[in-house]
């Protein structure tokens, strides 16, 4: 399955949602498809947009967060996993795409491509819900369920390591920071 088959899916689903992205192909293809204010793309910060989205479910536990991440940058920070659980934001969705390598950087093979289980890992870390999808109509199921839980849900997407053309976003870094905080402080009044 596509990752922007997969963005696409959803997409209407994440305008409920505060949504944090990790740099490269996940945050060009979902700008590709349409940016809104409640999108933050962490670029130039591999491996913590889930530490990203923890602070800001925790922060804002009336507001679904969704981290929509991919294994490279997951595995560069496996910790989170431990945090993510120990803390257990009920109102905290995270995406892993799963391309069994480091896309954005050159195609590299990550450890998923050899075995690693990110699944596994969250569930034995304490991540309470989670799942491992491979085509786009579970992708929606997964995504929905776990919006219906409330509770914190580790989903791992098994996509193709295809890409945009760039993995870059055209929203400058500060322009993309100003107008997310502008939308994070007017959930509160």
């Amino acid at each position: 399955m596509l990752r922007l088959d997969c963005l696409r899916s959803i997409y209407s689903q994440l305008e409920k949602c505060v949504v944090v992205t990790i740099m490269g192909a996940v945050s060009a293809e979902l700008q590709s498809i349409g940016h809104r204010p409640n999108f933050f793309y962490l670029q130039h910060a591999m491996g913590l947009a889930s530490s990203t989205g923890l602070g800001i479910a925790l922060s804002l536990p009336e507001q679904t967060v969704m981290v929509l991440d991919g294994d490279g940058s997951v595995l560069m920070n496996l910790g989170t996993f431990s945090t993510m659980a120990r803390y257990r934001p009920r109102n905290f969705v995270h995406v892993v795409f799963d391309n069994e390598s480091l896309l954005s950087v050159g195609g590299f093979p990550t450890a998923t491509s050899t075995g690693t289980d990110l699944a596994q890992i969250a569930k034995a870390a304490g991540v309470p819900r989670t799942a491992v999808v491979n085509d786009c109509a579970g992708f929606v199921q997964a995504v929905n369920d776990a919006l219906a839980a409330k509770d914190l849900t580790t989903i791992v997407a098994k996509v193709e390591a295809s890409g945009p053309a760039k993995y870059v976003t055209d929203l400058t870094l500060l322009e993309n920071r100003f107008e997310f905080s502008r939308y994070v402080r007017s959930l509160g009044k």
